[in-house]
């Protein structure tokens, strides 16, 4: 098949589209939250009551205090997961609530 100059693949265009609408960065983000259980675990997915990212601090608000305290300890772990699986630093900071 012969491709013309001006003609691109659809892969093409949902990255130029992403890219000039700056839409990478939150498309990450929505993959890291949806990932949570997949890094933080089961038992500790299952305790978080809420879970959201705003100018790259994750916010995640756990169902107890003694849930809160352990992840304060697990902070600088879970931030170098959560970066290792998005493939870039989507991520700078974890704040508890």
């Amino acid at each position: 098949m012969i491709r013309r100059s001006s003609e691109i693949t659809l892969k093409e265009a949902i990255e130029k589209f992403l890219k000039d609408f700056h839409l990478n960065d939150k498309l990450r983000e929505t993959r890291l939250v949806g990932s949570w259980e997949a890094i933080a675990g089961k038992l500790i997915a299952r305790h978080t009551e809420e879970i959201f990212v705003r100018d790259k601090i994750l916010y995640v608000k756990p169902d107890s205090s003694a849930l809160k305290q352990e992840l304060t300890f697990m902070r600088t772990k879970l931030l170098e997961k959560l970066n290792k699986a998005a493939g870039a630093e989507v991520i700078k900071e974890i704040r508890f609530l």
